[in-house]
């Protein structure tokens, strides 16, 4: 579902969010997150929107974050629909590979975890990502804005997951 709302989205505004710095990438994460912290604690949406099209966009944004983290100066800031589709498509395929990974090494913890932690974690990571970007993204002895990005995904990942949705 989430890659078929990014590729909707390519087709409806194009790729508009290659303007986007990092900085700004990691606000629309932290507007998601907030916004599934603010119905969690609050039980309610006067939006009518539940939470599940969030964490879609969380994962569609973490896959755009990758994206931009990793472009050549080459790269068109407008993708074509297959370009678009294709980098989509391998950083997805990226973050799968690690997921099954850890959870071979975490023993699939996600699983007895509860969805407002996920988000949590969420939340927890775009400080942290913010904070890299105030570090000119150097770090000392933490993974990188990529490995947040991937962490970010997959427990978006795994709270759609508990949610039900498929």
């Amino acid at each position: 579902m989430c890659r078929e709302i990014y590729l909707n989205k390519s087709k409806d505004y194009g790729t508009a969010w290659r303007i986007l710095r990092p900085v700004g990438i990691a606000d629309q994460l932290y507007i998601k997150a907030n916004r599934i912290r603010t119905v969690q604690e609050h039980g309610t949406s006067l939006v009518g929107d539940g939470i599940e099209g969030e964490f879609m966009a969380i994962v569609n944004y973490c896959i755009i974050g990758l994206i931009q983290l990793h472009a050549t100066a080459d790269l068109s800031l407008e993708l074509t629909p297959e370009e678009a589709q294709q980098l989509y498509d391998t950083y997805m395929d990226k973050a799968i590979l690690l997921m099954v990974k850890k959870n071979h090494d975490y023993g699939e913890a996600w699983q007895s975890m509860q969805v407002e932690s996920l988000t949590d974690l969420i939340l927890m990571k775009i400080y942290r990502i913010k904070q890299i970007i105030s570090n000119e993204g150097k770090t000392i002895a933490s993974e990188g804005i990529d490995g947040s990005y991937y962490d970010m995904l997959n427990y978006a990942v795994f709270a759609l997951m508990h949610l039900g949705v498929k």
